[in-house]
């Protein structure tokens, strides 16, 4: 089985120069809590509900003045739909140590 056959299609993505009120709000509109962060139709990082409480609230920072990049987290792993899914399988359960098949 590839990669695609399981994988999330038309997937939206945010600005690492949006506002983090407008990646919330985002978030809320499409009901999720991640959401990737490309520039330029290349992925750059990733944003989740999670960090923007613990990067940016649990902070006091200025949601409307914060911008996406200052709080997402970069140097994402992805694999690419032709990929076979145990491709992807081996890669959460190198990078979480906790994650078992």
């Amino acid at each position: 089985m590839q990669v695609s056959e399981v994988m999330t299609r038309n997937v939206l993505c945010v600005d690492p120069e949006a506002s983090l009120i407008d990646a919330a709000r985002r978030m809320k509109k499409l009901d999720i809590g991640p959401l990737p962060v490309c520039l330029n139709d290349k992925l750059v990082g990733i944003l989740t509900d999670r960090d923007i409480v613990v990067r940016a609230v649990a902070d006091a920072r200025d949601l409307e003045e914060t911008k996406v990049r200052d709080i997402m987290s970069p140097h994402i792993e992805y694999c690419i739909e032709d990929q076979p899914v145990e491709h992807a399988a081996r890669l959460m359960r190198s990078r979480s140590g906790v994650w078992q098949s």
